[in-house]
């Protein structure tokens, strides 16, 4: 707890004297023993596409994630270990389901109370999965056993995705094919009402989607390819921006 208040007095010492670069809150995984983790991969994309990024903890109070989410301009949902999918009313298809019941609840508080305060929002790869339940939507909790896998996912394998027209990535890059890594055993099943899916892999899994004019979700991880191609800094250039960046 102690913890947890000196990180929120850090958090509202800058929103006091922030200058006009957006506060990006970042969630963040657990270690075994419980300690925050968070590839720096993240907080480098969002410095260099010109906000400035804040790793939220594991919260448990839903009036912490709401203090939480009100101090900061934007919200980034990380990757990370699967979703228990007693949320969508399932069970645990097999033993490749891997969950973390106390990250499952932080985000999903942190994800609600974001919606609720209207801001926007990126989800990358669990965090594409997350908001998608939390939306009213289901999973594949294990593709290799659920779909065609013609296409391989995760590992770090890399596939091509189709965009669609009209699309935030169809605009930020201006082609209907891109090539992306991959991560992942699960992926959206039952798409939420109201989400437009804008891409998808070779086999149907989708691989990107909007929410109306606030949220932004990816299957793939765009602050990776970022490391080393400067052109994936585009989608949080584009977040930065609708969290009030220039």
């Amino acid at each position: 707890m102690k913890r947890i208040i000196l990180l929120l007095l850090a958090v509202a010492s800058l929103w006091a004297c922030r200058p006009s670069a957006p506060l990006i809150g970042i969630s963040c995984g657990r270690t075994s023993a419980g300690a925050a983790s968070l590839s720096a991969n993240y907080t480098e994309a969002v410095a260099r596409a010109g906000g400035i990024p804040v790793i939220f903890p594991t919260v448990s109070d839903p009036a912490l994630a709401a203090s939480l989410i009100k101090k900061v301009d934007g919200v980034i949902f990380s990757g990370g270990p699967d979703l228990d999918p007693s949320w969508y009313g399932e069970t645990i298809w097999n033993e490749t389901v891997q969950v973390d019941t106390l990250r499952d609840f932080s985000d999903m508080t942190l994800m609600k109370a974001a919606l609720a305060a209207k801001k926007p929002i990126m989800a990358i790869c669990r965090g594409e999965q997350l908001m998608n339940v939390v939306l009213g939507g289901s999973l594949y909790q294990d593709i290799p056993t659920q779909v065609d896998t013609l296409v391989k996912h995760g590992g770090g394998a890399w596939h091509k995705i189709g965009v669609e027209k009209g699309s935030v990535l169809y605009e930020l890059f201006g082609e209907d094919s891109l090539t992306v890594n991959s991560f992942h055993h699960q992926a959206v099943k039952k798409v939420a009402p109201g989400v437009r899916v804008t891409a998808h892999a070779p086999n149907g899994i989708v691989e990107a989607y909007e929410y109306g004019d606030r949220l932004i979700a990816f299957q793939f991880h765009p602050e990776g390819m970022a490391r080393t191609d400067d052109t994936w800094l585009a989608p949080f250039r584009y977040f930065i921006k609708m969290a009030g960046g220039k």
